[in-house]
C-alpha cells in the first residue's frame, strides 16, 4: 500500500510538472505571437488617403468588387540607389503603376498597367506636407507621385479612370527585391537572350530561375529587349506577376511558421499602403479575400494608348478602347477581348528574329526625359 501511494505521489508530480510545462509554453506562445503581431504592425507604413482627399471622389462600389492601385516607386533613396543606379536625389515617380480590380466574389482579377509615360491632366493635389501642388495639363502620369505623393497619385488614377480606389499598396526597388527573395525568387522564360548594361540584367535564352536582385533588374529592363520602349517592360512585368503568384503559391506558408513569419516581416518592412490597411490584421483579411486568385484567374493588360500628337516620347490614351477597359472594370466584367487581342506582344517570349508588332509600334514611347532615371 505504501508503495502504491508511492507511485501516485510521483506520477502527480510529472502531470503537475507536465502540466506547468504546457502553460509555461501556452505562455510563451502567447507571448511570441503577441511580439510578432506588435512587430510586424510597427514595420507597416501607411497614408491617410480617404482624409487627404475627402468626398470629391468616384463612389465605391456596392457590389463587393474593389479596386487597388499598385505603385511601383523609383525612389534612389539609401538602399535603393545601390540596387537601381542612377540618380540618388529625393524625389520619386511611379515608375510602375497597375490598377488591380477584384471582382464580386474576389475568384478572379484584372490588371491594368499604366505607361508611366501617359499624357494626363493631373488636378490639384496637397502634398504630404500640407503644400498645394497645382493641377497641369499635359503632365506625365508619374508626375502626379512625385509632385503630391501617394495621394495625388490616387487622385489622378481615380480621375483618368473613373473608379474608385479602395486600397494604396507601394513598394520601392530594395523592398521589390527583400520580397522576390523571402518567397524563394521567381521563375520566368526568355526567347531571346537579354542583355542590359543600365539594369544589369545578363540572361541567355530560356528558363531561369532568378532571385530579388535579379527579378529587379528583369521588371526594369528596357533597353536590353525588343523596341526599349516601356511598353515592352510592362509585358516583362506582367510576366513576373504571374511568376511570383505562381511561386508563392507553392511554398506551403501556412504548414511553415517559420516561412510564415519570414515573409510577413518582409513584405511588412517593404510596403506602404493605405491606412485601411495598415495593419497586420486588415492585410492578412486582403490576403485572405484574395487567396483564391492564381495566375490563372489574373487578367492583365496595358492601357491601350497611341503616341502623342504633341510629342513622339509621350503616349494618350487610345479611344474608344481605353475608355472601353475602364468601362468594363466598373461594371465588374472582363477587359474587352477586342483589347486583349490587339496587346503589344511580350518582347520576352517573341521569336527572336520578329519585327514588333504593329500595335507595338504604333504605342511605343522612348524613354522619359530624365536621362539620369531609368
Amino acid at each position: 500500500m505504501a508503495e502504491h501511494k508511492r507511485v501516485l505521489t510521483r506520477r502527480r508530480k510529472i502531470l503537475r510538472v507536465a502540466a506547468c510545462a504546457f502553460a509555461a509554453l501556452v505562455v510563451l506562445g502567447a507571448g511570441a505571437a503577441g511580439y510578432a503581431y506588435v512587430k510586424l504592425n510597427g514595420n507597416i507604413k501607411s497614408v491617410d488617403i480617404n482624409t487627404r482627399l475627402g468626398d470629391a471622389r468616384p463612389p465605391a462600389a456596392t457590389n463587393g468588387s474593389f479596386n487597388i492601385l499598385v505603385l511601383g516607386s523609383d525612389s534612389r533613396n539609401g538602399e535603393n540607389g545601390d540596387l537601381a543606379g542612377g540618380d540618388t536625389g529625393d524625389t520619386a515617380r511611379s515608375d510602375t503603376a497597375m490598377v488591380v480590380h477584384v471582382n464580386q466574389d474576389h475568384s478572379h482579377a484584372e490588371v491594368v498597367s499604366i505607361p508611366r509615360d501617359t499624357l494626363v491632366t493631373r488636378p490639384d493635389c496637397t502634398d504630404a506636407g500640407g503644400r498645394a501642388v497645382p493641377g497641369a495639363k499635359h503632365a506625365m502620369y508619374n508626375s502626379a507621385f512625385e509632385s503630391g505623393g501617394a495621394a495625388c497619385a490616387v487622385k489622378t488614377t481615380e480621375q483618368l479612370t473613373g473608379l474608385r480606389m479602395d486600397h494604396y499598396v507601394q513598394i520601392d526597388f530594395a523592398g521589390f527585391a527583400r520580397v522576390v527573395d523571402s518567397i524563394g525568387g521567381a521563375t520566368v522564360s526568355t526567347t531571346v537572350a537579354i542583355h542590359d548594361k543600365d539594369s544589369g540584367l545578363d540572361l541567355a535564352a530560356g528558363e531561369h530561375h532568378l532571385d530579388g536582385q535579379q527579378a529587379l533588374a528583369f521588371v526594369r529592363t528596357r533597353h536590353g529587349v525588343g523596341d526599349g520602349s516601356d511598353l515592352g517592360r510592362i509585358e516583362l512585368q506582367k510576366q513576373m506577376v504571374k511568376s511570383l503568384l505562381q511561386q508563392a503559391g507553392g511554398i506551403g506558408l501556412f504548414s511553415n511558421p517559420v516561412k510564415l513569419w519570414s515573409i510577413g516581416d518582409t513584405m511588412t518592412r517593404s510596403i506602404t499602403t493605405d491606412s485601411a490597411l495598415g495593419s497586420v490584421n486588415s492585410l492578412v483579411g486582403l490576403v485572405q479575400e484574395l487567396k483564391g486568385i492564381g495566375p490563372d484567374q489574373l487578367g492583365m493588360v496595358t492601357l491601350p494608348v497611341v503616341t502623342a500628337p504633341s510629342d513622339p516620347n509621350r503616349v494618350v490614351e487610345q479611344q474608344p478602347q481605353a475608355g472601353q477597359v475602364w468601362a468594363a472594370l466598373k461594371a465588374d466584367q472582363p477587359v474587352p477581348q477586342s483589347v486583349v487581342s490587339a496587346q503589344p506582344e511580350n518582347p520576352a517570349t517573341a521569336a527572336p528574329t520578329a519585327a514588333p508588332t504593329a500595335a507595338a509600334t504604333a504605342a511605343a514611347t522612348a524613354p522619359a526625359k530624365v536621362p539620369a532615371r531609368r
